[in-house]
């Protein structure tokens, strides 16, 4: 029997958080797809020159990845800019760099002693080229200079022909914000204060040209979103990557680097911090010295800064040159107890000051606020890097340091702490929380995020967002056991977030472990970008617990150090856990590690799996019928037999088309889309037709054609950005987001007769979503207003009639309403009832009429499931489950459950593979065919029963 038709599940929306699967470069970039991994560039095989002991061949490139053990002398006049330049060109043969002076723009150049860093961004045509940065090392004595090696990434196979986009500037801005508002999947939902939905309040900001290096390359317009999550009321900041030609938003991950914990951020909201330095604060007393009280009960002394008004403020000049008191290093840490998260992120809230007192004597609500562990440890951690590194503050150049303390999020507390790209931002925590400022690894974890981007920049994503995770969890933890002299063989001491709890213990409190034992065999998760950004706390400690376990075994002293060259002098933005492991090396290498200890160093990354294949390690129960599917984020269909799915070639440089299989995994796909230069996605299928949407600078169109071939056939416009489609029969259903108000409509289209509507009939303030459709009835979510408030509900439309029926919910009452489904002779849905509760929500099942109401799955107790959406097939109904992050972990992971339609024996675990599950569609009998993220690639496999108890 046929499975009903109906939209793609989606990836899971989480306020943090995925990776797509691809080769090398391209798995980041082919990210939205599902998972980041690659081939570590230091032992892919390229069409470069056989390297020796000291060159290790790039992946995709002929550049080299990482060149070590040099002392070739460039001119010791000049800046240092030029002489690493002037090395790349005079090297053309080992670095297949043709015009450094043209092609590589200076990103920064450090100094310390007689070592040189200068770090170059790769330009095509003078368009930035994502990740692609290279880094030449050199030493500068005895009025010689000698460079001793480079690494990082310069992709030498970009030939576009073109760097003038297709898509003008606005029309990208409204697709990147339509795509991060209509993420498919999860609940239509209403307020429970008032019985009113937000609006998603995005918006976006165009930050240029840049070019993403898959294959070819392709030229994409950079849009940042910003604003509020209509879902949850957290921040948003979305970095989006819409490809030039099409509009099609490729890429797209989070941009806010949060602490993760047991309420996990989210993105960014919209604004400048400008804080600049208080008005008042004129000459008086640049450093005072008071005293205040920690959580921990310790009184300590804190810089503070006495105004002409007498009034002592929490600002710290003491790391200014004696001769140069307003020139330099600034620390501030700022009162913002009750407000919003999503104002401080990316933004400064209106009117806060810093915390201020009439008395050196900071008091208890200075302690409480989380004033006074803020203030002094940013000290600590500046202290930290210029001691140990001499280096100058965050950007190594002594800019300003602002620490924000005590936000919200929508009045209630907030258990986090990020950096937004200017500053830290700390919760003020509840019940059994504190401050997140109250323990000195999270002040030093977001600092050293601060760090990370003025040094390698790790994309905060994937593999290279798990690194930038790892250090810093390594800085923020070593800091931590260095400023409270707590011993590295303390069992406790790997432990992030240990002091933040109230009453719970050391071990019960913490967030992360960097001595949890993490390796990638047994712990590494394929997560998509919008599940913790692609595992980038998921999958850190794998690699902190290596350097922790290498600290502890060399002392913090030399590990520290290697550490920091490693990041500074070594890393770039797309590096993995490979070229990871190479940077830590050949830094130990570089500063004189013996023979032994560099034994510990590769026994640490051992330990931990991070060894060269280790991605080849990971075992899944499924049956695997296409790998490494290059796409981003646009699902599965199945029906009839036969599965869509949207593809790209094997670089991922090509637009995505429309691929045709057979369910059984037998045969080989045929192509059914236009290779015309526009993304074809969503696709679906009922067995007898294929139906999708194309992405064109001009619109974006819905489209037709036969499964036994045929020409194509044009429906018309979507009139905004799709974000779901299905079909069967004569009918294609579809959501499309209007992108003058942000309201999602469910429309159709009769194929034969070319009739379109819109269910709702686009009416506003009234919302449809989640759409599924059968035998020519349409199932869909609707929100409406009445006089009485707003009503949610599932309705069913008969498309030729026009008649709508109402399910069975209390339309009062129900707090929020998910996925549909139809079949022949019922409708499935997800129904949350209190949206008070613990996450759970039920499937519920009705006939066409509303009538013989089951519930499959209860909200909750036993057998109950944190349904997040659902596809059903006549003999079974498939869910996609996403439990709220109380800790990231595998089993927080989305992961599908099947049951029978009456609900008899319970749901069962369809798959036990670690990872993420998403995009499931029903296919005949028991059948489910989803997108599965645990090989690190993102495979499209199957199951014909459930594995059951995993």
């Amino acid at each position: 029997m046929r499975n009903s038709v109906r939209r793609a599940t989606g990836t899971p929306k989480r306020p943090v958080g995925g990776t797509a699967v691809g080769h090398g470069v391209a798995a980041l970039l082919t990210t939205a797809a599902l998972l980041l991994t690659g081939i570590p560039a230091a032992f892919a095989s390229t069409g470069a020159t056989a390297p020796t002991e000291d060159v290790a061949p790039g992946a995709h490139t002929e550049t080299p990845s990482l060149v070590s053990g040099l002392h070739e002398e460039v001119p010791a006049a000049g800046s240092p800019a030029d002489a690493a330049r002037g090395h790349l060109k005079a090297k053309k043969g080992r670095y297949r760099i043709a015009d450094p002076a043209g092609d590589l723009k200076v990103l920064d150049t450090q100094t310390h002693g007689q070592r040189e860093t200068v770090r170059l961004q790769q330009r095509h045509e003078g368009v930035p080229v994502l990740g692609g940065e290279y880094v030449v090392r050199m030493e500068k004595k005895n009025g010689e200079r000698a460079v001793t090696g480079t690494s990082g990434k310069y992709f030498t196979e970009l030939k576009l022909d073109s760097v003038t986009p297709e898509v003008s500037e606005k029309t990208a801005i409204e697709r990147a914000v339509a795509a991060v508002a209509s993420q498919p999947g999860g609940l239509l939902r209403r307020s429970a204060e008032d019985g009113t939905t937000s609006e998603a309040r995005l918006s976006g900001s165009a930050r240029g040209l840049v070019i993403l290096p898959q294959g070819d390359g392709v030229l994409t317009r950079h849009i940042t979103v910003t604003g509020v999550n209509p879902t949850d009321g957290s921040p948003v900041r979305q970095e989006v990557y819409v490809d030039g030609r099409s509009g099609y938003p490729v890429l797209q991950y989070s941009g806010i680097k949060s602490f993760g914990t047991k309420t996990a951020a989210a993105g960014a909201a919209a604004g400048t911090a400008d804080a600049g330095i208080p008005s008042d604060t004129v000459a008086d007393q640049p450093v005072v010295k008071g005293t205040g009280i920690r959580y921990n009960g310790e009184k300590i002394e804190v810089n503070l800064y006495r105004d002409t008004k007498g009034v002592y403020q929490t600002i710290d000049y003491s790391k200014r040159p004696a001769d140069a008191p307003y020139g330099g290093a600034m620390l501030a840490t700022y009162d913002a107890r009750g407000r919003e998260a999503n104002s401080a992120a990316g933004g400064w809230p209106t009117g806060i000051t810093t915390f201020r007192s009439a008395t050196p004597e900071l008091g208890k609500d200075f302690t409480d606020a989380g004033a006074i562990d803020a203030h002094w440890a940013a000290g600590k951690v500046y202290d930290y890097y210029k001691d140990n590194f001499g280096r100058a503050g965050l950007d190594g150049k002594d800019g300003y340091v602002y620490s924000l303390v005590g936000v919200v999020s929508n009045g209630q507390p907030y258990s986090n702490a990020f950096w937004d790209g200017t500053k830290m931002v700390y919760g003020q925590g509840g019940g059994e929380y504190r401050t997140f400022s109250a323990d000195t690894d999270v002040v030093g974890h977001e600092m050293t995020h601060g760090v990370i981007e003025h040094t390698a920049d790790l994309v905060y994503a994937g593999q290279s967002g798990a690194l930038n995770e790892a250090l810093a969890d390594y800085f923020g933890n070593a800091i931590d056991v260095e400023t409270g002299n707590v011993s590295m063989e303390d069992p406790d001491s790997g432990l992030l977030g240990e002091d933040l709890c109230v009453t719970r213990g050391p071990r019960e409190c913490a967030l992360r472990d960097l001595n949890d034992g993490a390796t990638t065999s047994k712990d590494f998760l394929g997560v998509t970008f919008r599940g913790d950004n692609g595992g980038v706390h998921l999958n850190s400690t794998i690699f902190s617990g290596a350097l922790w376990d290498m600290r502890q075994d060399l002392g913090g002293d030399l590990a520290d150090r290697i550490v920091y060259r490693a990041l500074s002098a070594y890393m770039t933005p797309l590096d993995g856990f490979t070229e990871g492991r190479a940077a830590v090396l050949a830094a130990a290498q570089e500063l004189g590690a013996t023979k032994a200890q560099l034994a510990v160093v590769k026994r640490s990354f051992d330990a931990h799996g991070i060894v060269p294949g280790w991605e080849k390690a990971l075992g899944i129960d499924t049956d695997t019928i296409l790998s490494k599917v290059n796409v981003a984020g646009t699902g599965v269909g199945a029906g009839g037999g036969k599965y869509v799915v949207s593809n790209s070639d094997a670089r991922g440089n090509e637009p995505y088309s429309v691929w045709l299989g057979n369910t059984s995994g037998q045969g080989r796909p045929q192509l059914m889309s236009e290779n015309n230069g526009n993304y074809n996605v969503y696709a679906d299928t009922d067995g007898t037709t294929v139906a999708w949407a194309e992405y064109s600078s001009k619109g974006i169109l819905l489209k037709t054609r036969p499964v036994k071939g045929g020409v194509v056939k044009t429906l018309g416009g979507a009139g905004g950005s799709v974000s779901a489609l299905a079909v069967d029969g004569d009918y294609v259903v579809y959501t499309v987001t209007d992108p003058t108000t942000g309201l999602a409509h469910v429309g159709y289209v009769q194929i034969s007769t070319g009739k379109r509507a819109l269910v709702d009939g686009g009416r506003t303030p009234w919302s449809t979503s989640l759409p599924s459709v059968r035998n020519g009835k349409i199932a869909y979510a609707k929100l409406w207003p009445e006089s009485t408030g707003f009503k949610l509900g599932v309705e069913v439309l008969d498309a030729a009639t026009g008649r709508t029926t109402l399910m069975p919910i209390d339309k009062d009452t129900t707090m929020g309403v998910g996925q549909t489904a139809l079949t022949d002779d019922g409708v499935y849905w997800i129904e949350d009832a209190d949206i008070t509760d613990t996450g759970q929500a039920a499937v519920r099942r009705a006939g066409l009429d509303g009538s013989d109401p089951v519930t499959v799955t209860p909200e909750s107790g036993a057998g109950s499931l944190y349904a997040y959406s659902l596809t059903a097939s006549d003999e079974a109904v498939s869910v996609t489950t996403l439990p709220p992050a109380t800790s990231w972990a595998n089993d927080t992971l989305p992961k599908l459950y099947q049951a029978t339609p009456d609900g008899k024996g319970g749901a069962r675990r369809v798959s036990c593979n670690r990872g993420d599950q998403v995009f499931a569609a029903a296919a005949e009998g028991r059948r489910v065919l989803w997108l599965d993220g645990t090989t690190g690639s993102t495979n499209l496999v199957k199951r014909d029963r459930p594995a059951g108890a995993c």
